[in-house]
């Protein structure tokens, strides 16, 4: 097997094992997600669906308005156009496996890293245009009770 580069995005590591974002066919990555670590906002995918599969650790995973704390060899599935997100609030590294239809490809995981790894905080608006260029929206903030 030839080593795959992993891209780091912040604290978040991202090893594509399979790019579709080419033919517009399913695409496949492993993501290492560390206690604690940034993650993305809530957000939907105008184009994809996704599924999550946990490989290690937990995760805990939000579609819409149902969360779960996900084990090894647990999964959830995001429709396109679900507001979906994950965090990492255990004490241990978790490791998932992500699956996408069509795949966005890892062209946009490393377009993220450029702009999450420039040093000090993030530029917001670089980050939206960003998620906007691969169909990715940012979810609006919740109202207050």
């Amino acid at each position: 097997m030839t080593d795959i580069p992993v891209i780091h995005a912040g604290q978040l590591a991202i090893r594509y094992l399979v790019d579709g974002s080419a033919t517009q066919s399913m695409g496949m990555f492993e993501l290492t997600v560390p206690p604690g670590s940034n993650v993305p906002p809530p957000h939907s995918h105008t184009q994809n669906d996704e599924c999550i599969y946990v490989l290690e650790g937990a995760i805990r995973y939000s579609v819409d308005a149902e969360s779960r704390d996900l084990a090894a060899g647990e999964h959830m599935f995001s429709p396109k156009g679900s507001v979906h997100q994950f965090s990492n609030p255990f004490d241990r590294p978790a490791r998932a496996l992500v699956v996408q239809t069509p795949d966005i490809g890892a062209q946009y995981f490393r377009d993220v890293a450029a702009v999450v790894n420039a040093g000090g905080p993030p530029d917001k608006a670089t980050l939206v245009a960003v998620m906007a260029r691969y169909g990715l929206r940012p979810a609006a903030p919740a109202a207050a009770p």
